[in-house]
């Protein structure tokens, strides 16, 4: 018997997207994904709260009928602002959740009741939710981070801790049934 008949099938996640609604529903539940622990600010919802993720609540609710369960951990400190997002967007929320740190991941694995195996991570950057998934043993898929006023650690650090949203691709698509 070949070495490769040991291995189990495991599917391939993608690193990275554009957008949110651009991951593969079918790919997470093949992958035998049930979880999902969402980063808040410029992943779900641009940080100035001017708009949600392209496509983002369509996609949650896909996913909500697939059985793919959901949390936020946001490192946010305004907790009444994760706590409106939580409530519009029916996604239990835990803030600050001081990502990396394995606290908030915990907490989000007791809630669904999984392992770190059955749960992937979606953020925009490394150092917060990149970390804390190989930190608690999670997958994790990087979403290019929603425009928004550079950080001063994003100035310094700059692609290596988060890639920017696409400047080709239009934050709304218009589409003739919308007239």
């Amino acid at each position: 018997m070949s070495r490769r008949q040991y291995l189990p099938d495991v599917t391939v996640l993608p690193k990275r997207v554009n957008r949110l609604a651009e991951i593969d529903l079918s790919l997470l539940v093949s992958a035998g994904i049930k979880g999902v622990i969402l980063d808040l600010d410029n992943t779900l919802v641009s940080e100035d709260d001017c708009y949600l993720s392209p496509g983002g609540e369509l996609w949650l609710e896909k996913a909500r009928n697939q059985g793919i369960d959901f949390f936020v951990l946001s490192n946010g400190k305004r907790r009444y602002r994760v706590e409106f997002w939580s409530a519009r967007l029916g996604v239990p929320a835990f803030s600050p959740a001081k990502k990396p740190l394995p606290r908030g991941f915990k907490r989000a694995f007791s809630y669904f009741g999984l392992s770190p195996a059955q749960v992937v991570v979606i953020g925009d950057s490394f150092h917060t939710d990149g970390m804390g998934a190989l930190i608690n043993g999670c997958r994790w898929i990087q979403v290019a981070s929603l425009p928004h006023p550079p950080r001063w650690w994003e100035r310094i650090a700059g692609r290596w801790v988060q890639f920017p949203y696409p400047k080709y691709l239009e934050l709304i698509e218009w589409k003739p049934e919308y007239d």
